[in-house]
């Protein structure tokens, strides 16, 4: 199972031309993909229509949806801040880290592009679509 992060979704749902938002284009359809709830929070929050709002939304609701939190990941969560602070790292949000640990913790592989997951895959064990670490 992939989980594909909010930042690939924005630059395929606006057309951009990244490597990542084409390997998603490539994989819907070919590969189960899901969507984590707070994902599709960050992403439906960027519809500025009702008609685009309704859109995406019908798009996106068609995934595997992912609860990300619970107690589990909450605290795994911070015990990886806590990780990645001690190694020098300054994770810059609280949700980039609760998206990593639920794929760490479910063996999930992430299709992003936020330099923010680096750490978490070059330290802790994130594994990534199209990454080198």
């Amino acid at each position: 199972m992939i989980l594909v992060d909010t930042s690939v979704w924005i630059d395929y749902l606006r057309g951009a031309s990244t490597p990542q938002a084409a390997k998603l284009d490539a994989l819907l359809g070919a590969t189960p993909l899901a969507i984590g709830d707070l994902i599709l929070a960050e992403v439906l929050q960027g519809c500025s229509t009702d008609r685009e709002f309704n859109a995406v939304n019908r798009t996106l609701s068609s995934l595997e949806l992912i609860n990300l939190g619970g107690l589990e990941v909450a605290v795994e969560a911070a015990r990886n801040f806590r990780r990645l602070r001690a190694l020098g790292f300054a994770v810059r949000k609280t949700i980039d880290t609760v998206i990593a640990t639920r794929c760490i913790l479910d063996g999930m592989e992430l299709l992003h592009s936020d330099r923010d997951f680096d750490p978490f895959a070059q330290h802790l064990g994130l594994r990534c679509v199209g990454c080198a670490a």
